[in-house]
């Protein structure tokens, strides 16, 4: 008998690592070809800083390597210190604080060295051992070199160190478990270095760097597993984070980015807006804002080869077709049934978006052809108008003001279901109860 039950464990956890190298893919796996380690590669070196910092000295091609992977976003909570941690993260289960990742010895990484640091970055073990939880993205910042993650600490170091204590983190049980994290590791974190695909152009390989190992893209355009982990065969298809859509960028024409032109993609990446296309919000705003503004014209055109390369996965749920300008006239084209959104976009909103969605004052403030309010959802144009938005452009900033204060959850949702419902091809009917769970999501 002891003989069979040990036989039927051995044979239960041989199906089950199986099953779970069928179905946890890597996020280059969809490339196909094959790959050989970065020391073997004859084109030119995918990693590191682009040609024209490639003779700067450390601290430089660190600051370039630390805002291509956004660190300074999670690492700073509004009005706070660069770096000095304190971002609160919302969860089902509780809320995560990001540490303090200044060179400060007491609060935050002075005394971690090298190897501290690498541990920290690309396997999620902080230096007195304890694992970090997938809100850090080491499961995508595995797949950077050494040299480019000790490029990052070197220009950390040389900034001065902040005394910011870190905050507890408020999660519950079970999730307050750290060790858990030990057998995720296992399962979810790849702890291997980026491979260039030798069947992909050296344009393409340098995308894929940027896109996986340092700007993390897929840690909010992909969904995810029942484990919290990547789902890379939906691999860039779409997914809620921090309370915001993170839309489709795979190449489907009619609900991913397929149907956009390279300088389209570029500006987008680049300024945080495209004309026709729509303008940067939330964490895709500060994303742009943070790390891919400040990128280099070739980096930018790299990660566009790259993500023209993504197959293409339909969201079902969002309208393959966007709906054509909105009429001059507030007369035309009104919902009836919704007189109060009506009103306080009157009030509030056509002076700058105007009754037809594109505005007169400036194209960041264009509405008409923007996914968002062609997401019967809604779930964006409900953020924006709760939490406001900034955007830059070659001629100053250009903000939203937040409207949460100023309007209760009724008139929020009224004024989001009639902009869907006058800019959008499928409108929107979202409720005072859906916009209060947005507020605490927006709330961080």
């Amino acid at each position: 008998m002891r003989r069979t039950a040990l036989a039927i464990i051995v044979i239960l956890i041989v199906a089950a690592f199986f099953v779970w190298r069928q179905f946890n893919v890597g996020p280059l796996a969809f490339a196909g070809g094959s790959t050989v380690a970065l020391s073997d590669y004859k084109d030119a070196n995918p990693t590191g800083v682009p040609a024209s910092l490639a003779g700067a000295d450390v601290v430089k091609r660190g600051e370039y390597l630390a805002r291509a992977a956004d660190c300074e976003a999670c690492h700073t909570a509004p009005g706070g210190q660069a770096y000095a941690g304190g971002l609160a993260i919302e969860l089902p289960f509780g809320t995560l604080y990001t540490t303090n990742i200044t060179s400060d010895k007491d609060t935050g990484i002075g005394n971690y060295s090298d190897q501290d640091f690498l541990n920290a970055v690309q396997r999620g073990i902080r230096k007195d051992g304890a694992r970090l939880y997938p809100a850090m993205v080491y499961p995508s910042y595995t797949y950077m070199t050494d040299a480019d993650a000790l490029a990052i600490k070197a220009y950390l170091f040389s900034l001065p160190p902040v005394h910011a204590a870190n905050r507890a983190d408020t999660l519950t049980f079970p999730y307050n478990q750290r060790w858990a994290m030990a057998p995720w590791s296992f399962f979810f974190n790849a702890d291997t270095r980026f491979a260039p695909n030798t069947s992909q152009t050296a344009q393409w390989n340098r995308g894929a760097y940027l896109a996986e190992a340092l700007a993390h893209c897929g840690e909010c355009h992909t969904p995810r597993n029942l484990a919290f982990a990547l789902d890379n065969r939906q691999k860039f298809a779409g997914a809620i984070t921090a309370g915001w859509r993170a839309y489709n960028i795979t190449s489907d024409k009619g609900t991913g980015i397929g149907a956009w032109s390279d300088e389209e993609i570029s500006a987008y990446l680049a300024q945080g807006h495209a004309v026709g296309r729509g303008t940067a919000s939330g964490p895709m705003g500060e994303a742009v804002d943070a790390s891919f503004s400040h990128m280099t014209p070739e980096d930018i055109h790299a990660l566009v080869a790259y993500l023209r390369s993504v197959p293409p996965i339909a969201s079902p749920d969002l309208p393959a077709t966007l709906a054509p300008t909105a009429p001059a006239s507030p007369k035309d084209g009104s919902v009836a049934s919704n007189a109060l959104g009506k009103k306080i976009f009157a009030e509030a909103c056509a002076s700058c978006h105007s009754w037809t969605g594109v505005s007169a004052l400036t194209p960041f403030a264009n509405i008409a052809g923007s996914r968002a309010v062609n997401d019967p959802t809604a779930t964006n144009v409900a953020q924006i108008v709760i939490s406001g938005t900034q955007r830059h452009e070659p001629d100053g900033a250009v903000s939203m003001p937040a409207f949460g204060s100023i309007f209760s959850d009724t008139e929020i949702a009224a004024v989001v279901n009639y902009v869907t419902a006058r800019f959008g091809s499928a409108k929107s009917s979202v409720n005072e109860s859906d916009i209060a769970a947005l507020r605490k999501q927006a709330s961080r």
